[in-house]
């Protein structure tokens, strides 16, 4: 049976039908990826989050494959978007005119320069970094 998938957020539903289809529960799922349960059901709840080969290692334990087929595009898409024409230059943005006045004829005063810091003056720095603990990745390699 085809399950056309048009937007990723029919990805979930159809991720938790073929899994209880195959009388699978998430940890049970996750033992066979080789992962959490945790780690799983974070890919389940979200799965337009999670990289292309994650969710055919999940579609290839399910033992789903994954079919793409070239359909036709909607009249109404085809009509808002034109195709661009080819011997078409790209629109250059060209400067506009200058119409301001000078800052003495329009009554005011120049801008100020911004003042510069004393000679002698340090710049912030970061602090040194000191040894703490090593960081654990919390993220499953899979």
């Amino acid at each position: 049976m085809a399950f056309p998938v048009q937007t990723l957020t029919q990805l979930r539903p159809i991720l938790v039908g073929f899994r209880k289809s195959a009388g699978l529960t998430q940890a049970q799922l996750a033992a066979r990826l080789g992962v959490t349960q945790q780690s799983y059901a974070q890919l389940e709840a979200n799965p337009s989050a999670v990289s292309i080969e994650r969710l055919f290692k999940v579609l290839n334990t399910l033992g789903v494959r994954m079919t793409l087929a070239l359909g036709t595009q909607d009249a109404s898409v085809a009509s808002a978007d034109p195709a661009p024409d080819a011997d078409a230059a790209p629109a250059v943005r060209q400067p506009a005119a200058s119409k301001r006045k000078p800052d003495a004829a329009r009554g005011t005063t120049a801008a100020k320069k911004p003042a510069r810091p004393a000679a002698g003056a340090a710049r912030k720095r970061p602090a040194t970094a000191t040894a703490g603990k090593p960081r654990v990745s919390k993220r499953e390699d899979w």
